[in-house]
């Protein structure tokens, strides 16, 4: 079933579907979309947008929309009101091929020592975006630079963003994708307007899912949209072999955070050596399944909530510290049981 692409160039795709510049439908995103198209239509777009959520909702996709609209009718009211523009224009042909010239996407970028994707998104990618933003604007009057993600930036490129942002030119729109808002200099939120993205409904990703895998059976669907915490992104990784069982471990380290299982716990870091990306992968999904657990006690008036939110955050930077340094997964593992233990004493989620 699915799986990420090996190719690190493109290391927001998941191999064997459609990559979110390639995709048009956008679904269960109606607000971000309606407040996109506004601005857009009105002739009164912001600078900068910081899209937020989880990963694998529609961040991408939304980013490519709008970069779409502005290339081929600018901020106007010439193309269609929900943003969308035909597969066949010229424009949208050359953003799915990653060839348009008024469009540049950031990302980290890949170690010429090592082949492999490098840890952060250096000062280096984020100063392109001046000779960019310097360039002539092409045929459709407008340059769109998107960052996936921001949250990847060292601090010598979020402080080289915060200049751009702080003189914007003409005609230039930046679209900052963001897994967690929160972990960005203040006054770079401060320069942008957010368009928040919710997590999909199980009805939107089991329809979804119905389309991406149809060989797959409807109870199977069911539960991976259950488990992938809004995001069809997380519920096609989790189709693949490893994913639904690191889903499931992520699950039970937080049940059992009060008298944790040591053993258990050293043998998930023995299995999260021998896979590759695991320790990432796995990271990912507890941080996913806090934060649900987080939203749904917030919803529900739940009280005593800032240290779980102060935890999310520690087990996320440690996570990426750990990526950093390639520390070993049974450390990072113990380590993340003790925290999640001393808070869950507290009271839990």
């Amino acid at each position: 079933m699915a799986k990420r692409s090996a190719d690190p160039s493109d290391s927001d795709r998941i191999e064997g579907f459609a990559h979110p510049r390639e995709i048009h439908a956008l679904f269960g995103q109606d607000q971000a979309l309606s407040r996109a198209a506004r601005a857009l239509r009105l002739g009164r777009p912001p600078s900068a947008w910081l899209i937020t959520g989880a990963p694998g909702i529609g961040k991408a996709t939304l980013a490519y929309r709008i970069a779409r609209y502005l290339l081929a009718h600018g901020a106007t009211e010439a193309g269609a009101d929900d943003l969308s523009v035909p597969e066949h224009h010229p424009a949208a042909r050359q953003v799915a091929a990653g060839s348009h010239p008024g469009l540049l996407v950031l990302k980290r970028a890949i170690n010429p020592k090592t082949g492999k994707l490098m840890t952060v998104l250096s000062v280096d990618e984020i100063r392109r975006l001046a000779d960019f933003f310097g360039m002539t604007s092409g045929a459709g009057g407008w340059r769109v630079a998107i960052v996936d993600t921001a949250d990847d930036m060292n601090d010598n490129a979020a402080n080289a963003l915060l200049k751009m942002l702080e003189e914007p030119p003409a005609h230039a729109m930046l679209l900052l994708l963001s897994n967690a808002p929160g972990r960005l200099l203040p006054t770079i939120r401060s320069r942008c307007q957010r368009l928040e993205m919710r997590p999909l409904d199980d009805a939107i990703l089991e329809r979804l899912l119905a389309q991406e895998l149809p060989e797959c059976p409807a109870a199977e669907r069911a539960s991976l949209a259950r488990v992938a915490g809004g995001s069809i992104g997380a519920a096609l990784t989790l189709a693949t072999g490893d994913g639904a069982a690191l889903a499931l471990e992520a699950d039970r380290l937080i049940d059992q955070a009060r008298e944790p299982d040591v053993i258990a716990l050293l043998s998930l870091g023995e299995k999260l050596f021998r896979m590759r990306d695991g320790l990432e992968q796995f990271g990912d999904f507890l941080i996913q399944s806090l934060s649900d657990r987080i939203r749904t006690k917030a919803q529900a008036g739940g009280r005593g909530l800032d240290r779980w939110v102060a935890l999310q955050g520690r087990i996320a930077q440690g996570f990426g510290r750990a990526a950093a340094l390639n520390l070993e997964p049974r450390q990072v593992i113990l380590s993340t049981a003790r925290d999640l233990s001393r808070t869950a004493r507290g009271g839990g989620l």
